[in-house]
């Protein structure tokens, strides 16, 4: 079959981005051809896939999405498809993979009533509801369990369309049996004693994953527990605004920013403690990366994946609604013992040898191969 996929944006770091290139790659295997439509694609075009960037502009993102679904319906009337598999809401999909929060209920339980009366409102709630309403075809592959209770509350989406999928962690992300000599030679690099303690923070969109709660954290430290405390940030965003609070909170010297990468598992390696307090995050895929590794965990309760850290006893959870007091109370506890860093550590990685957390890819090609367009 030709599968045509649809994404307005790919980039090689984002976690949605990433979900998106290793299931269409395993559709690939089986057999399948495929296209890609998108507005901007950054970085290698994997060999065989088709990749259209649909040339159309506008002012506003939303009015800029209106035209992609024009263009991209046109040209599918022209070319033909299969199948058509969506990872960003909009009209005219066989499947959707669902990476994203459920708008409706952000529009009303964070929005005014009057953001309701927005044109940027009416245009995610139509291409949302063209997705999830009970009359629609589409299905739809879910990663969040809290987030599918969302749907089904605003739209009362049919049970036989929704698909919930497990995690789907990269199997490079496994901490290797040389585990030992990668995080000595990594932390050699980057300048860092025998007690010396890193954190590491991943994810693009710096405000989301609370980047800006990490440096409180950081800031708030007893003293001779910052002292030997640093932290680095990688993901696709401007640093300007953190590295300024960085400055002002005075740890200009503590903490380095980073563009997305693709050595990732280095640094998970080489670390003492992952943290990602963020905002809200429909899953948070760093999260299980990180157990994979045998990194130890602090996040916040809004992460889809939160119940993860819990189920495998690799970290801490802080709870909402959030507080700052109460995570830095936290990070500080984890840093100072390092005997529990170890158990988080080494019960990650037995969980992770049992638990389903690395079949999402395949799940979702057996998925999207048995759809009836």
């Amino acid at each position: 079959m030709l599968l045509a996929f649809t994404l307005f944006k790919y980039f090689p770091y984002g976690g949605l981005q990433r979900d998106f290139l290793r299931i269409a790659l395993a559709c690939q295997a089986r057999g399948h051809a495929v296209r890609v439509y998108t507005l901007q694609w950054q970085g290698e075009v994997p060999p065989g896939f088709e990749v259209v960037k649909v040339p159309v502009k506008a002012l506003t993102n939303h009015r800029r999405y209106e035209k992609f679904v024009d263009w991209v319906g046109r040209d599918l009337r022209t070319r033909g498809a299969d199948r058509v598999i969506g990872f960003n809401k909009m009209p005219g999909l066989d499947a959707y993979f669902c990476a994203d929060p459920c708008f409706e209920d952000k529009a009303r339980t964070l929005r005014g009533s009057l953001y309701r009366l927005s044109g940027r409102y009416r245009h995610f709630a139509v291409y949302e509801r063209a997705v999830f309403a009970p009359d629609s075809r589409t299905v739809i592959l879910m990663i969040s369990a809290v987030q599918q209770a969302l749907y089904v509350k605003h739209y009362g989406t049919p049970p036989a369309r929704l698909h919930l999928l497990p995690p789907g962690i990269a199997a490079d992300r496994r901490a290797p049996p040389d585990a030992a000599a990668i995080r000595a030679g990594f932390r050699g690099e980057f300048g860092l004693a025998e007690d010396d303690l890193l954190l590491l923070q991943i994810g693009s969109g710096f405000r989301t994953k609370g980047l800006d709660r990490s440096l409180r954290g950081l800031a708030a430290l007893p003293p001779a527990l910052q002292a030997r405390s640093r932290l680095i940030a990688i993901g696709q965003d401007n640093p300007k605004p953190f590295l300024s609070l960085a400055r002002t909170l005075g740890l200009a010297e503590k903490v380095i920013i980073l563009s997305g990468r693709d050595d990732i598992p280095r640094f998970l390696l080489g670390a003492d403690l992952l943290v990602h307090p963020a905002y809200n995050e429909n899953t948070g895929t760093v999260l299980l990366e990180a157990v994979v590794a045998g990194l130890p965990v602090l996040t916040s309760a809004a992460c889809g994946y939160a119940h993860y850290i819990d189920e495998a006893a690799a970290g801490r959870v802080a709870p909402l609604p959030f507080d700052q007091d109460g995570f830095n109370g936290i990070l500080a506890g984890m840093l100072a013992d390092d005997a529990a860093r170890r158990q988080w550590g080494a019960s990650g990685l037995a969980w992770a040898e049992r638990a389903d957390i690395y079949s999402l890819p395949e799940r979702a090609a057996d998925i999207i191969l048995s759809v009836q367009p």
